[in-house]
């Protein structure tokens, strides 16, 4: 089974702060997936992401006054409650607001990823994770979040399964 953490920037204008509303256009988004990702406004990662969270955290050893910003990309922004009537079978909703994408690409743009990666090499090798994949994953979420921040874009996250 593949298990996907979708994002999708989004004016921030454009959000409800309705789960329901909220998931339906997630829903929407994930079925042109292919095309929002090359339009540079979705990016998916497939099972992996909370690796890719933990290269992130690797910064709070690197960067003992980071306040953060490495939390951000990954887990960051506010869950979206449930309504009452909400459908149970629904994704899990984040939203992190325009400020947060700023702070996650100002991240992404400038933490050193060889760095990160020298900090987590042996663990991350041991589990079999890749360098190449993770920089993929790393400049993929580089691209998307430094899209995102140019256009003031918030960003969404869903967990699709």
């Amino acid at each position: 089974m593949s298990v996907y953490l979708h994002f999708r920037a989004v004016a921030e204008s454009e959000i409800r702060d309705d789960h329901t509303r909220l998931a339906a256009f997630m829903s929407e988004a994930w079925e042109n997936d292919d095309a929002e990702y090359a339009a540079g406004i979705a990016h998916s990662i497939n099972k992996s992401w909370d690796a890719v969270h933990n290269l992130y955290a690797a910064a709070n050893a690197l960067y003992t006054d980071a306040d953060e910003p490495w939390n951000l990309a990954i887990y960051g922004g506010r869950p979206v409650p449930h309504s009452a009537d909400a459908d149970p079978s629904d994704p899990p909703l984040m939203l992190l607001e325009p400020s947060g994408v700023s702070q996650a690409a100002r991240f992404l743009t400038t933490v050193s990823f060889d760095e990160l990666w020298d900090v987590v090499d042996a663990r991350f090798s041991a589990l079999g994770w890749t360098k190449q994949e993770h920089l993929e994953h790393h400049r993929g979420l580089q691209e998307f979040y430094g899209q995102a921040a140019s256009a003031g874009h918030a960003v969404v996250k869903a967990v699709w399964a």
